[in-house]
């Protein structure tokens, strides 16, 4: 049986009693048995502040959407936000309320998803304030083997991209906190409460245990499978399926003929997946009420499949097909496209890409990165 950190916390009892505790956690701090960790903390040990990162710590709060500070009604706790408008860290006076920082949040093994950097930030405040921190483990679900994409690049850091990491990079939570921490030199004090019986290899699918969605958009497994590729969509004019029942599995614009585009990339018989033409009409978020074409992204073979590749396939594709498509102008005046962002380099602007060389630079990054990360493996 796979037991995630929390499922293990009566073996690390002893970090936490006597602590005042300020956890960081989301709808994803459960234990094997349904139990909040919220709850258990609250319940365990003395929980004096929870923080809360995007989407909230109940998960009442959708993507991008700022958080407020207020009381949590089932705990009386107060929670702190660490998803504001002008930061998104740990204050001094939030840090004076706690003596000891714990992080349970699942994530989904890509470099764009932000809970990773809520941790990070945290670990190097709690480095700088002398307060230790500890992460309760969880497996990677895109496994602890598999490693895609380029590394990010000095300048292009922000809250969808802040420490080299590969898109795909096969470490958890506690292994990227353990890797950070060496590297920044922070020296914080950190502990990781560990997994039990999870196997590096393993994809979701093979730990038997329950997949609670880590946001609204990641409803699914498959879907965190397509998300290192198909998240790129966001940097563009073309929906990436928010507002529908298969978010970053739907991929499409009002200017895309569907057929057109699933038969020019199911010629290229791309590993593991299958591209169905489709329809939809989003209900929220980029084209919402407008009729879009697009594909539905199958994933027919969960090990074969290579989403990055799949993702910068298919957006050279229908960049080459349609061209109304755009990349989306920087969010602020002066700041960089929001692709670049999430590529964490410019390339994807270059004129003309040459896509395979780039998938082969990326994948010469990706070999490198597996290297570096491997003395971090906790498992």
């Amino acid at each position: 049986m796979i037991r995630n950190g929390i499922d293990c916390i009566t073996e690390y009892a002893h970090l936490f009693r006597g602590k005042r505790i300020g956890l960081i956690t989301s709808p994803t701090g459960l234990a094997n048995d349904f139990r909040s960790t919220i709850d258990i903390m609250h319940r365990e040990f003395q929980l004096a502040a929870l923080f809360s990162p995007e989407h909230g710590v109940r998960g009442n709060l959708e993507a991008g959407a700022l958080v407020d500070t207020y009381q949590d009604p089932a705990t009386g706790v107060p929670v702190y936000s660490l998803y504001r408008q002008d930061s998104k860290r740990l204050t001094p006076e939030m840090l004076d309320e706690v003596d000891m920082i714990v992080y349970d949040i699942q994530d989904v093994g890509t470099r764009y998803y932000t809970f990773i950097y809520t941790m990070l930030y945290a670990l190097e405040d709690c480095a700088a304030a002398g307060k230790p921190f500890v992460v309760l483990d969880r497996i990677d679900p895109l496994d602890g083997v598999t490693v895609e994409g380029n590394i990010l690049k000095d300048g292009f850091r922000s809250f969808v991209g802040n420490y080299p990491l590969a898109v795909r990079y096969g470490l958890t939570a506690g292994e990227v906190a353990v890797m950070a921490n060496s590297e920044m030199k922070w020296n914080a004090e950190l502990h990781v409460v560990r997994c039990e019986g999870w196997d590096r290899a393993m994809l979701f699918p093979d730990t038997g245990l329950v997949w609670i969605p880590p946001s609204l958009g990641i409803p699914r497994f498959h879907t965190a499978l397509l998300y290192p590729g198909t998240c790129l969509f966001e940097g563009t004019n073309v929906s990436e399926g928010r507002g529908t029942a298969a978010p970053f599995e739907m991929i499409g614009a009002p200017f895309i003929d569907p057929d057109l585009l699933a038969g020019e990339m199911n010629r290229k018989r791309l590993p593991g997946v299958y591209f169905r033409p489709v329809y939809f009409k989003p209900t929220a978020s980029k084209h919402q009420g407008e009729m879009c074409g697009g594909v539905h992204v199958h994933v027919l073979d969960e090990r074969a499949v290579r989403p990055v590749e799949t993702g910068v396939t298919l957006l050279f594709t229908i960049k080459e097909l349609f061209e109304p498509f755009a990349f989306l102008p920087p969010v602020r005046e002066g700041g960089r496209p929001f692709i670049d962002l999430l590529c964490g380099d410019s390339v994807y602007r270059n004129e003309p890409v040459d896509v395979a060389g780039l998938l082969g630079q990326f994948a010469e990054e990706s070999r490198a990165f597996a290297e570096r990360k491997r003395q971090y493996h906790l498992y």
